[in-house]
């Protein structure tokens, strides 16, 4: 896939720089024990010019953006159409590349499709006309609407059953709140992660944000963050008037999303918090009566993991304000390798108006789960278990919605935490 021009870069620096070290194991619960890790190496059948890593994220209300990445130079050209075999649009991209110290990066390219409608069934190819056909499926227009969200995810066995897991959910759009590849500098571990996410990212969009995993600065090497993030997951922020691919927001079938970055500067005078609060003003909660956020870092959390971070306590000092005065519904977070989730909360406290709280950074990474919990239990916590698993967000209309929490457990989706929701744009009590 890509150039290497020397011995790369020594894990020992991509475990400083990481900065998430938790081997922790368990006294009270049976936990699923620890799985290899992975590396997806590229298929012998395919040439330098066929298209790998395929994944797809939504552009706006109707269109698509398709990216992938060829080990030699080729048109950065989608055709598609609503049949197989045939193919009566076509688009055009662009593509670039990036170098991070001995490594160069194939030819990524990027192109956006569309206008197309909702809630049907596409088929494309990329690039040259021997290439595979790919299908995907574009999201509702209107609700119900299901997302599955899954922080964390690495490249281990349990990575490959969560994935499985949420193949067989029927979901629409894929949340990711930071941790993808775990590649930690070594950049080949990036194109083994798209290799690995391929048969479910090419068919449903997924959205992500960035984790501490992908911040892959090295001293003196190299000093840019987020280069393989920013360059391999272009995410639709300027649709959003967002200046950085770390931080923006997009709507579909009646929700709000905003995706934050837990890693870039957040204080009051920063360039997120000031786009956050211009683009919280334009949520029309009669048009998207739903609000769901998404950070890294979380801002609640009663696993001994990850205590007294700056990037959940200053993050949540500067923001959290902003959150409720919104009546944000969800706020989805990863980092903590396991699953928590809470009531709805304000400052610490139980506040019917502020929003619920969940930690789902349980994918599968290879670091393995975080399975000590202060105790006791805080009032605030409803549930809390270190399990690898995913979650399901169903927004069944502008009021309900339902939350489901899918345990990883001898390798079946057992449904361990579920509750229901009720949209604060819906509730009298908590106008904004």
């Amino acid at each position: 896939m890509a150039a290497i021009r020397g011995p790369f870069v020594a894990l020992a620096l991509a475990l400083v720089f990481a900065g998430d070290f938790h081997f922790q194991f368990a006294l009270a619960y049976d936990r699923p024990p620890a799985r290899k890790s992975l590396f997806v190496a590229p298929s012998e059948d395919l040439d330098s010019t066929s298209p790998q890593q395929v994944h797809i994220s939504l552009v706006g209300q109707d269109k698509i953006r398709i990216s992938w990445i060829t080990d030699d130079p080729s048109p950065s050209t989608v055709e598609y159409g609503s049949s197989s075999g045939s193919y009566g649009f076509s688009a055009n991209g662009s593509t670039s590349s990036y170098t991070y110290v001995t490594y160069d990066s194939g030819e990524i390219h990027d192109v956006v499709i569309g206008p197309l409608k909702p809630n049907t069934e596409y088929y494309y190819r990329c690039g040259s006309d021997s290439s595979p056909e790919f299908n995907l499926k574009t999201p509702p227009a209107q609700f119900p609407i299901k997302f599955a969200v899954a922080g964390d995810l690495g490249q281990t066995d349990w990575t490959s059953s969560t994935l499985e897991h949420i193949g067989e959910s029927n979901y629409d759009m894929l949340l990711l709140p930071g941790d993808l590849s775990y590649a930690d500098t070594d950049q080949p571990s990036w194109d083994s992660f798209g290799r690995l996410v391929e048969p479910l990212a090419s068919k449903r969009p997924w959205m992500v944000t960035q984790g501490n995993h992908e911040i892959e600065k090295i001293p003196i090497l190299h000093s840019q963050p987020f280069t393989a993030y920013n360059a391999r997951w272009d995410m639709p922020y300027e649709q959003s008037g967002s200046d950085s691919n770390l931080y923006y927001s997009f709507e579909v079938a009646g929700v709000h999303v905003i995706m934050l970055g837990s890693y870039t500067e957040f204080d009051p005078s920063s360039a997120q918090y000031k786009w956050l609060q211009t683009d919280l003003e334009k949520v029309d909660r009669s048009r998207t009566p739903w609000l769901v956020v998404l950070i890294h870092a979380p801002w609640y959390n009663s696993n001994k993991a990850h205590q007294g971070e700056a990037e959940s306590v200053n993050m949540k000092a500067a923001m959290e304000g902003l959150l409720y005065q919104a009546r944000v519904d969800v706020v989805f977070a990863g980092h903590v390798h396991a699953y928590e989730r809470f009531t709805r909360v304000y400052e610490n406290e139980a506040n019917e108006c502020g929003p619920m709280h969940i930690t789902i950074g349980d994918g599968g990474n290879r670091e393995g789960l975080a399975t000590k919990y202060i105790d006791p239990q805080p009032k605030i916590s409803a549930f809390r278990e270190a399990s690898f698993g995913h979650g399901e967000f169903e927004v069944i209309n502008a009021t309900h919605a339902r939350w489901t929490w899918h345990r990883n457990d001898d390798d079946e989706a057992v449904i361990a935490d579920s509750t229901w929701l009720t949209s604060l744009a819906s509730d009298p009590n908590c106008k904004a």
